[in-house]
């Protein structure tokens, strides 16, 4: 982990870096993303309008690929071989195989029995894009074991591997390196919001599980005191153990993964099960960054459930031609319960973290989209 940090904090500083970085974003992303206000939605809802940072439209369908490559170059210049993480949706596995295969490193993705099932899609993508996947069988098979799993390997062969990990967790210098690596999506939707309608959002909305696109979302506005920060967790199914992921809400101060944070654990210490519809936000844990920022009052956090997420994932489609992300839903789901209580002259961006691709399998196994025709003309 020193190495790394000292390497990180060399490059930090190198202008030759974050130019090649920037012109990867440019290139291959695609950046930068663009705001879609949601006419329609807003107009069904009243009250405030909403307006999407649309990071479904990166390449790869995520904002996932903005930390791969900062963390793939920075692997190459470290002159390790391998690139290692975990994922839960499948979007950071597909993000970093995707570096990889840019920049001619190897790469093994760790994702829990459970999301290989789920996101069987992304599971495809990696292996066509030369990644090595293992399934988890561990424990509760999804992404607190993949985490385990693919620390574990890091651990025993360090000078091969570098563990690029998903999110802002884990030990220094992780959650540093994640957020200023995403801190280009608030930068961005900072410039063209101010661009577009003279003002700053009223307020930033975002998914947390580990919490990196929220980080990223939320950085660029700490400052600026007048637009609330709200992120949004998984209430899952409901308060009760392993129903939901609420570890802001319902957490505790604890150890997981290198960091010191908030744990939905039990009385031992010992991680508890969770629960989310969205793969990539069911984790017993929370970037250490997320908790401090609750200390200091900067950033509410409150919880959707699987209910209002599924509400939210089919009115964005009906009324907007737009699938997103679960994860992304969460962040939509509250959006959509908080803009009738406000003023039509405020405005609520939410980071549509990732599109919905991924999950319309098991969206449309869990709501019965996949059966017969609506019609049928003989």
């Amino acid at each position: 982990m020193a190495e790394v940090a000292a390497a990180y904090e060399e490059a930090r500083h190198d202008p030759e870096f974050f130019a090649e970085y920037s012109r990867l974003l440019r290139d291959v992303v695609g950046r930068p993303s663009p705001l879609t206000p949601l006419d329609r939605l807003s107009e069904d809802l009243g009250g405030a309008r909403i307006v999407l940072k649309r990071e479904d439209l990166n390449h790869t369908g995520a904002h996932k690929i903005n930390h791969t490559l900062g963390e793939a170059l920075l692997a190459r210049r470290m002159g390790k071989r391998t690139l290692i993480a975990e994922t839960g949706a499948g979007q950071h596995g597909v993000a970093l195989a995707t570096a990889a295969a840019l920049m001619g490193l190897e790469c093994e993705i760790h994702m829990g029995a459970i999301d290989v099932a789920k996101q069987y899609l992304n599971v495809v993508r990696m292996r066509l894009l030369g990644t090595r996947v293992v399934a988890v069988e561990r424990g509760g098979r999804s992404l607190k074991e993949a985490v385990d799993s693919a620390f574990e390997r890091y651990a025993a062969e360090p000078e091969r591997y570098f563990f690029a990990i998903g999110s802002v967790v884990g030990p220094h210098p992780f959650p540093t390196m994640v957020r200023d690596f995403q801190t280009v999506v608030g930068r961005e939707s900072r410039a063209q919001f101010t661009s577009r309608y003279g003002a700053l959002p009223d307020a930033v909305i975002a998914s947390v599980g580990g919490g990196s696109n929220a980080m990223g979302a939320f950085t660029a506005y700490l400052d600026d005191e007048d637009v609330r920060l709200i992120g949004v967790e998984p209430a899952g199914r409901g308060e009760a153990v392993g129903e939901h992921a609420m570890t802001m809400g319902q957490g505790t101060d604890g150890v997981l993964h290198g960091m010191a944070t908030k744990v939905l654990q039990d009385a031992a210490g010992e991680p508890l099960p969770v629960h989310s519809i969205a793969s990539g936000l069911d984790y017993p844990g929370v970037g250490p960054q997320h908790v401090r920022l609750a200390q200091l009052g900067r950033v509410e956090y409150v919880a959707e459930g699987d209910e209002a997420v599924l509400d939210a994932f089919g009115r964005l489609s009906r009324l907007e031609g737009i699938i997103p992300a679960l994860e992304s839903a969460h962040a939509l789901a509250h959006a959509i319960r908080l803009a009738p209580t406000l003023p039509s002259t405020q405005r609520l961006l939410v980071n549509l973290s990732g599109r919905g691709d991924k999950d319309i399998d098991h969206v449309a196994a869990t709501i019965d989209l996949a059966g017969d025709a609506d019609e049928v003309v003989s």
